[in-house]
Protein backbone atom coordinates (compact mmCIF):
# COMPACT_ATOMS: atom_id res chain seq x y z
CA UNK A 1 0.00 0.00 0.00
CA UNK A 2 2.99 2.23 0.98
CA UNK A 3 4.54 1.32 -2.37
CA UNK A 4 1.99 2.03 -4.50
CA UNK A 5 1.51 5.97 -3.10
CA UNK A 6 5.07 6.25 -3.54
CA UNK A 7 4.67 5.35 -6.97
CA UNK A 8 1.57 8.09 -7.13
CA UNK A 9 3.72 10.44 -5.61
CA UNK A 10 6.39 10.09 -7.96
CA UNK A 11 4.36 9.84 -11.06
CA UNK A 12 2.44 13.47 -10.30
CA UNK A 13 6.16 15.39 -9.12
CA UNK A 14 7.44 13.72 -12.95
CA UNK A 15 3.96 14.77 -14.91
CA UNK A 16 4.30 18.63 -12.32
CA UNK A 17 8.16 18.76 -13.61
CA UNK A 18 7.09 18.05 -17.38
CA UNK A 19 4.99 21.01 -17.03
CA UNK A 20 7.23 22.98 -15.43
CA UNK A 21 10.33 22.44 -17.52
CA UNK A 22 8.92 21.72 -20.91
CA UNK A 23 8.17 24.55 -22.75
CA UNK A 24 5.24 25.08 -25.60
CA UNK A 25 5.61 26.12 -28.92
CA UNK A 26 5.02 29.46 -29.72
CA UNK A 27 6.19 31.54 -26.58
CA UNK A 28 9.48 32.65 -26.37
CA UNK A 29 11.61 31.01 -24.06
CA UNK A 30 14.93 31.56 -21.97
CA UNK A 31 18.08 29.63 -23.03
CA UNK A 32 22.11 30.03 -22.84
CA UNK A 33 24.43 30.90 -25.75
CA UNK A 34 26.60 27.33 -25.14
CA UNK A 35 28.54 27.54 -28.13
CA UNK A 36 29.11 30.03 -31.33
CA UNK A 37 30.19 28.55 -35.03
CA UNK A 38 29.34 28.57 -38.37
CA UNK A 39 27.89 32.06 -38.29
CA UNK A 40 25.15 30.33 -35.76
CA UNK A 41 24.59 30.45 -32.03
CA UNK A 42 23.63 26.89 -30.24
CA UNK A 43 21.98 28.13 -27.53
CA UNK A 44 20.49 25.92 -24.97
CA UNK A 45 16.56 26.39 -24.15
CA UNK A 46 16.53 23.79 -21.31
CA UNK A 47 15.49 20.42 -20.96
CA UNK A 48 17.65 18.65 -22.90
CA UNK A 49 16.78 20.83 -26.23
CA UNK A 50 19.14 22.61 -28.25
CA UNK A 51 18.40 25.23 -31.14
CA UNK A 52 20.69 27.39 -33.78
CA UNK A 53 20.15 31.08 -34.28
CA UNK A 54 22.04 33.12 -37.31
CA UNK A 55 24.46 35.81 -35.34
CA UNK A 56 22.87 38.30 -37.51
CA UNK A 57 19.74 37.76 -35.40
CA UNK A 58 21.40 39.19 -32.91
CA UNK A 59 22.55 42.40 -34.12
CA UNK A 60 21.16 45.83 -34.64
CA UNK A 61 20.62 47.08 -38.23
CA UNK A 62 23.88 48.86 -39.32
CA UNK A 63 26.00 47.14 -36.53
CA UNK A 64 27.70 43.58 -35.74
CA UNK A 65 26.08 41.34 -33.69
CA UNK A 66 26.96 41.08 -29.82
CA UNK A 67 27.08 37.70 -28.38
CA UNK A 68 28.93 35.72 -26.44
CA UNK A 69 29.25 31.76 -24.57
CA UNK A 70 27.59 31.99 -21.36
CA UNK A 71 25.16 34.80 -22.31
CA UNK A 72 21.43 34.39 -21.74
CA UNK A 73 19.11 35.01 -24.76
CA UNK A 74 15.01 34.87 -24.77
CA UNK A 75 14.06 33.10 -28.00
CA UNK A 76 10.89 32.28 -29.59
CA UNK A 77 9.85 28.73 -29.43
CA UNK A 78 8.49 27.58 -33.14
CA UNK A 79 8.88 23.67 -33.00
CA UNK A 80 10.35 21.33 -30.24
CA UNK A 81 12.12 19.17 -32.63
CA UNK A 82 12.67 18.87 -36.01
CA UNK A 83 14.07 16.29 -38.44
CA UNK A 84 17.82 16.68 -36.81
CA UNK A 85 16.34 16.56 -33.64
CA UNK A 86 16.62 20.47 -32.71
CA UNK A 87 14.59 23.12 -31.31
CA UNK A 88 13.78 25.31 -34.30
CA UNK A 89 13.93 28.74 -32.26
CA UNK A 90 14.30 32.58 -33.41
CA UNK A 91 15.82 35.63 -31.98
CA UNK A 92 14.20 37.83 -34.27
CA UNK A 93 10.77 36.37 -33.79
CA UNK A 94 11.32 36.84 -29.59
CA UNK A 95 12.46 40.66 -30.47
CA UNK A 96 9.24 41.24 -32.44
CA UNK A 97 6.69 39.72 -29.92
CA UNK A 98 8.42 41.80 -26.75
CA UNK A 99 8.72 44.69 -29.36
CA UNK A 100 5.04 44.51 -29.77
CA UNK A 101 4.01 44.18 -26.53
CA UNK A 102 6.16 47.25 -25.62
CA UNK A 103 5.03 48.97 -28.98
CA UNK A 104 1.30 48.65 -27.88
CA UNK A 105 2.11 49.88 -24.61
CA UNK A 106 3.88 52.79 -25.49
CA UNK A 107 0.79 53.64 -28.15
CA UNK A 108 -1.59 53.91 -25.67
CA UNK A 109 0.43 55.84 -23.57
CA UNK A 110 1.49 58.41 -26.52
CA UNK A 111 5.06 57.88 -25.75
CA UNK A 112 8.20 58.06 -27.64
CA UNK A 113 9.44 55.08 -29.76
CA UNK A 114 13.21 54.54 -30.11
CA UNK A 115 14.35 52.85 -33.75
CA UNK A 116 16.24 53.27 -36.65
CA UNK A 117 15.80 53.63 -40.46
CA UNK A 118 17.82 51.12 -41.96
CA UNK A 119 16.14 50.59 -45.56
CA UNK A 120 14.35 52.42 -48.56
CA UNK A 121 11.08 51.54 -49.94
CA UNK A 122 8.46 52.68 -52.30
CA UNK A 123 6.92 55.97 -50.30
CA UNK A 124 9.06 55.88 -47.43
CA UNK A 125 11.78 54.05 -45.00
CA UNK A 126 11.74 51.09 -42.81
CA UNK A 127 12.63 51.46 -39.22
CA UNK A 128 13.48 48.88 -36.66
CA UNK A 129 12.12 49.61 -33.41
CA UNK A 130 13.62 46.97 -31.56
CA UNK A 131 12.76 44.13 -33.32
CA UNK A 132 9.31 45.17 -34.73
CA UNK A 133 9.19 47.20 -38.40
CA UNK A 134 7.81 50.20 -39.14
CA UNK A 135 7.10 51.95 -42.09
CA UNK A 136 8.04 55.67 -42.11
CA UNK A 137 6.52 57.73 -44.61
CA UNK A 138 8.68 59.71 -46.91
CA UNK A 139 6.70 63.05 -45.82
CA UNK A 140 7.17 61.83 -42.11
CA UNK A 141 10.99 62.19 -41.97
CA UNK A 142 11.20 66.12 -41.24
CA UNK A 143 9.38 68.96 -40.83
CA UNK A 144 10.68 70.03 -44.54
CA UNK A 145 11.47 67.92 -47.55
CA UNK A 146 15.11 65.78 -47.46
CA UNK A 147 16.61 65.28 -50.60
CA UNK A 148 19.40 62.88 -48.92
CA UNK A 149 18.19 60.34 -46.31
CA UNK A 150 22.06 59.04 -45.84
CA UNK A 151 22.93 60.53 -42.63
CA UNK A 152 19.80 59.44 -40.68
CA UNK A 153 20.61 56.08 -41.91
CA UNK A 154 21.03 53.35 -38.78
CA UNK A 155 21.13 56.33 -36.61
CA UNK A 156 19.07 55.51 -33.17
CA UNK A 157 16.07 58.27 -32.71
CA UNK A 158 12.84 58.98 -31.00
CA UNK A 159 9.90 58.42 -33.47
CA UNK A 160 6.12 58.64 -32.60
CA UNK A 161 3.65 55.86 -33.52
CA UNK A 162 0.96 57.25 -35.38
CA UNK A 163 -1.33 54.07 -35.90
CA UNK A 164 -0.88 50.39 -35.48
CA UNK A 165 -2.61 46.94 -36.24
CA UNK A 166 -0.82 43.84 -34.14
CA UNK A 167 -3.35 41.78 -36.61
CA UNK A 168 -2.14 42.65 -39.39
CA UNK A 169 1.68 43.90 -38.67
CA UNK A 170 1.57 47.23 -39.98
CA UNK A 171 3.21 50.15 -37.88
CA UNK A 172 3.55 53.80 -39.48
CA UNK A 173 5.74 56.03 -37.49
CA UNK A 174 6.89 59.84 -37.50
CA UNK A 175 10.27 61.63 -37.03
CA UNK A 176 8.80 64.82 -38.00
CA UNK A 177 6.31 64.96 -35.11
CA UNK A 178 8.69 64.60 -32.74
CA UNK A 179 11.41 67.47 -34.67
CA UNK A 180 8.11 69.39 -34.96
CA UNK A 181 7.08 69.34 -30.76
CA UNK A 182 10.98 69.88 -30.32
CA UNK A 183 10.80 72.69 -32.38
CA UNK A 184 7.72 74.21 -31.27
CA UNK A 185 9.60 74.11 -27.53
CA UNK A 186 12.35 75.75 -29.04
CA UNK A 187 10.91 78.87 -30.61
CA UNK A 188 8.94 79.31 -27.79
CA UNK A 189 11.71 79.54 -25.32
CA UNK A 190 13.34 81.94 -28.24
CA UNK A 191 10.67 83.68 -29.40
CA UNK A 192 10.05 85.08 -25.97
CA UNK A 193 13.46 86.74 -25.78
CA UNK A 194 12.36 88.10 -28.45
CA UNK A 195 10.59 92.18 -28.59
CA UNK A 196 9.25 93.63 -31.62
CA UNK A 197 12.00 96.34 -32.93
CA UNK A 198 15.14 94.25 -32.00
CA UNK A 199 18.02 94.42 -34.04
CA UNK A 200 19.42 90.01 -33.92
CA UNK A 201 22.01 88.55 -36.17
CA UNK A 202 20.74 85.57 -38.32
CA UNK A 203 21.91 82.74 -40.35
CA UNK A 204 19.95 82.58 -44.29
CA UNK A 205 18.98 79.28 -43.83
CA UNK A 206 16.22 79.11 -47.31
CA UNK A 207 15.63 81.74 -50.27
CA UNK A 208 12.75 81.64 -52.01
CA UNK A 209 11.15 83.94 -54.91
CA UNK A 210 9.61 85.72 -52.20
CA UNK A 211 12.02 86.21 -49.53
CA UNK A 212 14.37 84.69 -47.39
CA UNK A 213 14.71 82.15 -43.73
CA UNK A 214 16.62 83.28 -41.48
CA UNK A 215 17.47 81.09 -38.66
CA UNK A 216 17.66 83.23 -35.23
CA UNK A 217 19.00 80.13 -33.14
CA UNK A 218 16.89 77.79 -33.13
CA UNK A 219 13.35 79.78 -34.63
CA UNK A 220 13.35 81.03 -38.68
CA UNK A 221 11.81 84.24 -39.32
CA UNK A 222 10.79 85.51 -42.72
CA UNK A 223 12.96 88.50 -44.43
CA UNK A 224 10.28 89.23 -47.20
CA UNK A 225 11.93 90.81 -50.25
CA UNK A 226 10.28 94.11 -50.04
CA UNK A 227 11.90 94.65 -46.25
CA UNK A 228 15.37 93.58 -47.38
CA UNK A 229 16.41 96.85 -49.19
CA UNK A 230 14.46 100.42 -50.00
CA UNK A 231 15.47 100.19 -53.52
CA UNK A 232 13.65 97.16 -55.92
CA UNK A 233 15.12 93.75 -55.38
CA UNK A 234 13.91 91.31 -58.06
CA UNK A 235 15.02 88.09 -56.08
CA UNK A 236 16.49 87.68 -52.99
CA UNK A 237 19.86 85.83 -54.36
CA UNK A 238 20.87 89.88 -55.54
CA UNK A 239 21.95 90.53 -52.02
CA UNK A 240 21.54 87.22 -49.87
CA UNK A 241 23.43 83.98 -49.86
CA UNK A 242 22.96 80.47 -47.87
CA UNK A 243 25.11 80.35 -45.00
CA UNK A 244 25.35 84.29 -44.62
CA UNK A 245 25.05 85.74 -41.47
CA UNK A 246 23.20 89.25 -41.38
CA UNK A 247 21.82 91.71 -39.34
CA UNK A 248 18.13 91.83 -39.31
CA UNK A 249 15.19 93.94 -37.27
CA UNK A 250 12.47 92.40 -35.55
CA UNK A 251 9.40 93.44 -36.98
CA UNK A 252 6.40 91.35 -35.77
CA UNK A 253 5.70 88.55 -33.60
CA UNK A 254 2.42 86.22 -33.83
CA UNK A 255 2.56 84.78 -30.65
CA UNK A 256 -0.04 82.22 -31.67
CA UNK A 257 1.59 81.20 -34.89
CA UNK A 258 5.01 81.99 -33.66
CA UNK A 259 5.90 83.40 -37.18
CA UNK A 260 8.25 86.44 -36.93
CA UNK A 261 8.46 88.89 -39.78
CA UNK A 262 12.02 90.52 -40.11
CA UNK A 263 13.49 93.41 -42.00
CA UNK A 264 16.78 94.61 -43.19
CA UNK A 265 16.25 97.79 -44.32
CA UNK A 266 14.50 99.21 -41.34
CA UNK A 267 17.92 99.48 -40.29
CA UNK A 268 19.52 101.89 -42.73
CA UNK A 269 17.98 105.37 -43.04
CA UNK A 270 14.53 105.41 -45.33
CA UNK A 271 15.67 107.59 -48.77
CA UNK A 272 12.39 109.10 -48.73
CA UNK A 273 13.29 111.50 -45.52
CA UNK A 274 14.75 113.71 -47.95
CA UNK A 275 12.89 113.02 -51.35
CA UNK A 276 11.21 116.33 -51.38
CA UNK A 277 14.20 118.39 -50.77
CA UNK A 278 16.84 116.80 -52.97
CA UNK A 279 14.07 116.28 -55.96
CA UNK A 280 12.39 119.67 -56.17
CA UNK A 281 9.09 119.73 -58.36
CA UNK A 282 9.86 120.65 -62.56
CA UNK A 283 13.25 119.99 -61.88
CA UNK A 284 15.26 117.33 -64.23
CA UNK A 285 17.33 114.40 -63.19
CA UNK A 286 19.11 111.59 -64.29
CA UNK A 287 17.89 108.07 -63.78
CA UNK A 288 17.98 104.35 -64.63
CA UNK A 289 14.56 102.45 -66.38
CA UNK A 290 14.19 99.50 -63.60
CA UNK A 291 10.73 98.00 -64.95
CA UNK A 292 8.44 98.00 -68.20
CA UNK A 293 4.79 97.72 -68.06
CA UNK A 294 1.37 98.19 -69.67
CA UNK A 295 1.37 101.54 -67.89
CA UNK A 296 4.53 103.34 -67.87
CA UNK A 297 8.19 102.29 -66.43
CA UNK A 298 9.69 102.68 -63.31
CA UNK A 299 12.60 105.13 -63.28
CA UNK A 300 15.59 104.39 -60.32
CA UNK A 301 16.32 108.10 -59.28
CA UNK A 302 18.62 106.88 -56.32
CA UNK A 303 18.69 103.33 -54.52
CA UNK A 304 14.98 103.08 -52.95
CA UNK A 305 13.93 106.26 -54.84
CA UNK A 306 11.52 104.81 -57.53
CA UNK A 307 9.55 107.07 -59.92
CA UNK A 308 7.06 106.19 -62.49
CA UNK A 309 6.92 107.96 -65.51
CA UNK A 310 3.19 107.54 -66.92
CA UNK A 311 2.75 105.97 -70.69
CA UNK A 312 0.71 109.57 -70.87
CA UNK A 313 4.17 111.15 -70.07
CA UNK A 314 6.55 109.46 -72.38
CA UNK A 315 6.15 111.30 -75.62
CA UNK A 316 4.64 114.12 -77.32
CA UNK A 317 3.77 112.04 -80.26
CA UNK A 318 3.11 107.97 -80.03
CA UNK A 319 0.48 108.18 -77.66
CA UNK A 320 -1.14 104.60 -78.33
CA UNK A 321 2.30 102.59 -78.17
CA UNK A 322 3.90 100.29 -75.33
CA UNK A 323 6.40 101.79 -73.29
CA UNK A 324 8.62 99.03 -74.07
CA UNK A 325 9.22 100.16 -77.44
CA UNK A 326 9.86 103.88 -75.91
CA UNK A 327 12.49 103.09 -73.55
CA UNK A 328 14.45 99.41 -72.41
CA UNK A 329 15.42 98.15 -68.86
CA UNK A 330 18.89 99.54 -67.42
CA UNK A 331 18.23 102.40 -69.94
CA UNK A 332 19.26 105.91 -68.46
CA UNK A 333 16.95 108.33 -69.61
CA UNK A 334 16.75 112.14 -68.27
CA UNK A 335 13.24 112.46 -66.47
CA UNK A 336 11.44 115.76 -64.77
CA UNK A 337 9.89 115.35 -61.54
CA UNK A 338 6.25 116.21 -61.79
CA UNK A 339 4.76 115.51 -58.70
CA UNK A 340 5.70 113.80 -55.24
CA UNK A 341 3.10 112.28 -53.09
CA UNK A 342 5.61 111.68 -49.43
CA UNK A 343 2.68 110.21 -47.60
CA UNK A 344 2.45 107.44 -50.77
CA UNK A 345 5.93 107.43 -51.59
CA UNK A 346 4.99 107.95 -55.00
CA UNK A 347 7.21 110.53 -57.60
CA UNK A 348 5.46 111.61 -60.65
CA UNK A 349 7.98 111.47 -63.71
CA UNK A 350 7.93 112.87 -66.73
CA UNK A 351 10.12 112.34 -69.86
CA UNK A 352 8.63 113.95 -72.93
CA UNK A 353 8.83 116.99 -70.64
CA UNK A 354 12.70 117.38 -71.12
CA UNK A 355 12.18 117.76 -74.48
CA UNK A 356 10.39 120.68 -76.14
CA UNK A 357 6.81 120.64 -77.59
CA UNK A 358 7.37 119.76 -81.41
CA UNK A 359 4.21 121.79 -81.79
CA UNK A 360 5.67 124.59 -80.01
CA UNK A 361 8.48 123.80 -81.85
CA UNK A 362 6.67 123.73 -85.08
CA UNK A 363 4.68 127.15 -84.59
CA UNK A 364 7.81 128.84 -84.36
CA UNK A 365 9.05 127.19 -87.19
CA UNK A 366 6.17 127.31 -89.78
CA UNK A 367 3.96 130.15 -89.30
CA UNK A 368 0.52 130.45 -90.93
CA UNK A 369 0.80 130.47 -94.97
CA UNK A 370 4.26 128.26 -94.63
CA UNK A 371 4.39 125.60 -97.27
CA UNK A 372 4.88 122.60 -96.13
CA UNK A 373 5.44 118.57 -97.93
CA UNK A 374 4.77 115.49 -96.18
CA UNK A 375 3.73 112.19 -96.62
CA UNK A 376 -0.19 111.00 -96.63
CA UNK A 377 -0.25 109.10 -93.39
CA UNK A 378 -3.95 108.12 -93.23
CA UNK A 379 -7.28 109.01 -95.17
CA UNK A 380 -10.08 109.58 -92.73
CA UNK A 381 -14.10 110.33 -93.64
CA UNK A 382 -13.48 114.42 -92.63
CA UNK A 383 -9.83 114.26 -94.21
CA UNK A 384 -6.27 113.38 -95.02
CA UNK A 385 -3.19 113.16 -92.31
CA UNK A 386 -0.27 114.47 -93.22
CA UNK A 387 3.29 113.47 -91.49
CA UNK A 388 5.19 116.23 -90.55
CA UNK A 389 8.49 116.74 -88.82
CA UNK A 390 9.46 115.60 -85.43
CA UNK A 391 6.38 112.78 -85.88
CA UNK A 392 3.58 114.86 -85.70
CA UNK A 393 0.61 115.05 -88.34
CA UNK A 394 -1.37 118.14 -89.93
CA UNK A 395 -4.58 117.52 -91.14
CA UNK A 396 -6.26 118.71 -94.30
CA UNK A 397 -9.95 119.38 -93.72
CA UNK A 398 -12.09 118.04 -96.64
CA UNK A 399 -13.41 121.74 -97.49
CA UNK A 400 -9.49 122.48 -97.92
CA UNK A 401 -8.72 120.24 -100.65
CA UNK A 402 -10.15 121.80 -103.68
CA UNK A 403 -11.62 125.05 -104.41
CA UNK A 404 -14.01 123.23 -107.45
CA UNK A 405 -14.83 119.91 -106.52
CA UNK A 406 -16.54 119.17 -103.46
CA UNK A 407 -14.80 117.93 -100.54
CA UNK A 408 -16.13 114.01 -100.76
CA UNK A 409 -15.08 114.27 -104.42
CA UNK A 410 -11.64 115.70 -104.44
CA UNK A 411 -10.48 113.25 -101.56
CA UNK A 412 -10.94 110.13 -104.21
CA UNK A 413 -7.53 112.14 -105.43
CA UNK A 414 -5.50 110.66 -102.90
CA UNK A 415 -3.97 107.74 -101.80
CA UNK A 416 -1.66 106.38 -98.55
CA UNK A 417 2.04 106.81 -99.05
CA UNK A 418 1.19 110.21 -101.36
CA UNK A 419 3.64 112.54 -101.04
CA UNK A 420 1.27 116.27 -100.89
CA UNK A 421 2.10 119.91 -100.35
CA UNK A 422 -0.10 122.08 -98.95
CA UNK A 423 -0.14 125.66 -96.61
CA UNK A 424 0.03 125.86 -93.02
CA UNK A 425 -3.45 127.96 -91.61
CA UNK A 426 -3.74 127.36 -88.20
CA UNK A 427 -1.33 125.79 -84.97
CA UNK A 428 -2.95 125.05 -81.83
CA UNK A 429 -0.15 124.15 -79.75
CA UNK A 430 -2.55 123.49 -76.79
CA UNK A 431 -4.97 120.89 -78.53
CA UNK A 432 -1.66 119.77 -80.13
CA UNK A 433 -3.41 120.01 -83.70
CA UNK A 434 -1.98 121.38 -87.41
CA UNK A 435 -4.59 122.30 -89.69
CA UNK A 436 -3.27 122.53 -93.53
CA UNK A 437 -4.99 123.70 -96.62
CA UNK A 438 -4.15 122.31 -100.17
CA UNK A 439 -5.94 124.37 -101.93
CA UNK A 440 -4.70 127.29 -100.17
CA UNK A 441 -1.21 126.71 -102.76
CA UNK A 442 -3.35 128.24 -105.30
CA UNK A 443 -5.29 131.94 -105.63
CA UNK A 444 -8.35 131.53 -104.80
CA UNK A 445 -10.54 132.10 -107.96
CA UNK A 446 -13.58 133.25 -106.47
CA UNK A 447 -11.88 135.97 -104.54
CA UNK A 448 -10.31 136.89 -107.25
CA UNK A 449 -13.42 137.13 -109.89
CA UNK A 450 -15.30 139.29 -107.00
CA UNK A 451 -12.32 141.21 -106.06
CA UNK A 452 -13.85 144.54 -107.11
CA UNK A 453 -16.98 143.69 -106.85
CA UNK A 454 -19.18 144.84 -104.36
CA UNK A 455 -22.63 144.61 -102.96
CA UNK A 456 -24.63 146.49 -105.35
CA UNK A 457 -22.42 146.61 -108.13
CA UNK A 458 -23.87 146.42 -111.84
CA UNK A 459 -21.94 143.63 -113.47
CA UNK A 460 -22.18 141.94 -117.32
CA UNK A 461 -22.86 137.99 -116.91
CA UNK A 462 -23.04 135.79 -119.90
CA UNK A 463 -26.02 133.16 -119.94
CA UNK A 464 -24.36 129.56 -120.11
CA UNK A 465 -27.90 127.77 -119.41
CA UNK A 466 -31.52 128.28 -119.49
CA UNK A 467 -33.18 126.37 -116.68
CA UNK A 468 -37.20 126.15 -115.87
CA UNK A 469 -36.69 128.13 -112.97
CA UNK A 470 -33.99 130.20 -114.18
CA UNK A 471 -31.22 130.76 -115.87
CA UNK A 472 -27.00 130.19 -115.01
CA UNK A 473 -24.76 132.49 -115.81
CA UNK A 474 -21.13 133.13 -115.53
CA UNK A 475 -18.99 135.88 -114.39
CA UNK A 476 -14.41 135.81 -114.68
CA UNK A 477 -15.34 131.95 -114.39
CA UNK A 478 -17.42 131.88 -111.76
CA UNK A 479 -21.35 130.23 -111.40
CA UNK A 480 -24.32 131.58 -110.91
CA UNK A 481 -27.81 131.61 -111.08
CA UNK A 482 -30.59 133.74 -111.15
CA UNK A 483 -33.75 132.75 -110.45
CA UNK A 484 -36.84 132.98 -112.79
CA UNK A 485 -38.53 135.69 -110.45
CA UNK A 486 -35.22 137.73 -110.36
CA UNK A 487 -35.64 137.60 -114.50
CA UNK A 488 -37.43 141.62 -114.71
CA UNK A 489 -39.08 143.54 -112.80
CA UNK A 490 -42.23 142.88 -115.11
CA UNK A 491 -43.61 139.64 -113.68
CA UNK A 492 -44.90 138.95 -118.03
CA UNK A 493 -41.28 139.63 -118.31
CA UNK A 494 -39.93 136.65 -115.92
CA UNK A 495 -39.71 133.88 -118.62
CA UNK A 496 -36.46 131.96 -119.29
CA UNK A 497 -36.83 131.44 -122.86
CA UNK A 498 -36.51 135.48 -123.58
CA UNK A 499 -32.97 134.40 -123.10
CA UNK A 500 -30.54 132.40 -124.86
CA UNK A 501 -27.02 130.88 -124.22
CA UNK A 502 -24.23 133.24 -124.79
CA UNK A 503 -26.76 136.70 -124.20
CA UNK A 504 -24.73 139.30 -122.21
CA UNK A 505 -26.91 140.25 -119.17
CA UNK A 506 -26.70 143.48 -116.94
CA UNK A 507 -27.65 142.39 -113.80
CA UNK A 508 -26.92 143.68 -109.53
CA UNK A 509 -25.16 141.61 -107.09
CA UNK A 510 -27.56 141.55 -104.32
CA UNK A 511 -25.08 139.06 -102.15
CA UNK A 512 -21.57 137.88 -102.05
CA UNK A 513 -21.42 134.43 -100.06
CA UNK A 514 -17.52 133.36 -99.66
CA UNK A 515 -18.02 130.51 -97.76
CA UNK A 516 -20.50 128.87 -100.91
CA UNK A 517 -18.65 130.65 -102.93
CA UNK A 518 -21.69 132.17 -105.08
CA UNK A 519 -22.91 135.21 -106.19
CA UNK A 520 -26.43 136.93 -105.27
CA UNK A 521 -27.88 138.10 -108.83
CA UNK A 522 -30.93 140.12 -110.11
CA UNK A 523 -31.97 141.85 -113.07
CA UNK A 524 -35.02 142.87 -111.14
CA UNK A 525 -32.77 144.62 -108.44
CA UNK A 526 -30.76 146.11 -110.95
CA UNK A 527 -33.87 147.96 -113.00
CA UNK A 528 -35.43 148.59 -109.68
CA UNK A 529 -32.38 150.36 -108.67
CA UNK A 530 -31.93 151.91 -112.27
CA UNK A 531 -35.86 153.69 -111.50
CA UNK A 532 -35.13 154.65 -108.62
CA UNK A 533 -32.38 156.64 -109.53
CA UNK A 534 -34.26 158.26 -112.20
CA UNK A 535 -36.89 159.36 -110.06
CA UNK A 536 -34.09 161.20 -108.09
CA UNK A 537 -32.51 162.77 -110.62
CA UNK A 538 -35.55 163.53 -112.89
CA UNK A 539 -38.64 164.20 -111.22
CA UNK A 540 -40.50 163.26 -108.06
CA UNK A 541 -43.55 162.19 -106.99
CA UNK A 542 -44.47 165.52 -106.35
CA UNK A 543 -43.69 167.44 -109.90
CA UNK A 544 -47.21 165.13 -111.75
CA UNK A 545 -44.67 163.86 -113.67
CA UNK A 546 -45.16 160.79 -115.35
CA UNK A 547 -42.74 157.50 -114.92
CA UNK A 548 -43.18 157.70 -118.93
CA UNK A 549 -41.59 161.22 -119.13
CA UNK A 550 -38.99 160.55 -116.36
CA UNK A 551 -37.37 157.70 -117.94
CA UNK A 552 -37.81 159.26 -121.29
CA UNK A 553 -35.92 162.23 -119.98
CA UNK A 554 -33.25 159.89 -118.69
CA UNK A 555 -33.15 158.23 -121.82
CA UNK A 556 -32.45 161.25 -123.98
CA UNK A 557 -30.23 162.57 -121.59
CA UNK A 558 -27.95 159.60 -121.63
CA UNK A 559 -27.87 160.01 -125.12
CA UNK A 560 -26.37 163.66 -124.80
Amino acid sequence: MAQNTSMEEFEALLNESFEIDTPSEGSVVKGKVIAIEAGQAIIDVGYKMEGRVELKEFANPGEAPEIEIGDEVEVFLDRVENARGEAVISRDKARREEAWDRLEKAYADDARVEGAIFGRVKGGFTVDLGGAVAFLPGSQVDVRPVRDAGPLMGLKQPFQILKMDRRRGNIVVSRRAILEESRAEQRAEVIAKLTEGDAVDGVVKNITEYGAFVDLGGVDGLLHVTDMAWRRVNHPSEILSIGETVKVQVIKINKETHRISLGMKQLQDDPWDTVGAKYPIATVHKGRVTNITDYGAFVELEPGVEGLVHVSEMSWTKKNVHPGKIVSTSQEVDVMVLEIDQAKRRVSLGLKQCMRNPWEVFAETHPEGTEVEGEVKNITEFGLFIGLDNDIDGMVHLSDLSWDQRGEEAIQNYRKGDMVKAVVTEVDTDKERISLSVKALEGDPFAEAVGGVKRGSVITVTVTSIEEGGIEVEYEGMKSFIRRSDLSRDRAEQRPERFQVGDHVDVRVTNIDSKSRRLGLSIKAREIAEEKEAVQQYGSSDSGASLGDILGAALKGDEK
